[in-house]
């Protein structure tokens, strides 16, 4: 018995139009699924990723216009990252968000890989990271 991965993040939203705009229109993220959530019908549940659903490869946001913004702290998200191939992809990833007037740090040498922060429009912090020796994606066996 051993988990095997990470299956998705969800994540609240206040405005799933523009949350789509974001991860659709501006950081390339397919929409997998759209509609009720199972979890709670009454509520829009966008599920991005790669174009199967493939565990590992999905991010979902659930829609709560009326609730207050978050408070960072014990019990919250501090962010999630994705992964791009290579130091290379990174550096375009900055140069193209910063094209979009998307604000993002420099990009930050983490030893085994290297990174940088930008945040979505409801204020996630969202890592885009290289993949790294001594760090694998998949699962370990």
């Amino acid at each position: 018995m051993r988990l095997r991965g990470l299956h998705h993040v969800t994540a609240i939203c206040r405005d799933l139009e523009a949350t789509i705009a974001f991860y659709r229109d501006v950081m390339g993220l397919a929409i997998v699924r759209d509609g009720p959530s199972d979890d709670d019908p009454g509520s829009r549940h966008v599920w991005f990723g790669a174009l199967d659903g493939q565990p590992g490869a999905l991010l979902s946001f659930m829609e709560y216009p009326q609730l207050p913004t978050g408070v960072t702290g014990v019990g919250s998200t501090h962010h999630f990252a994705l992964v791009v191939e290579s130091a290379e992809e990174l550096e375009a990833w900055r140069d193209y968000l910063r094209g979009r007037d998307v604000e993002c740090t420099d990009l930050y040498d983490r030893g085994a890989f290297r990174s940088l922060y930008l945040r979505d429009p409801d204020g996630h912090v969202v890592e885009l990271a290289t993949r790294g020796p001594g760090f694998s994606t998949g699962p370990r066996g």
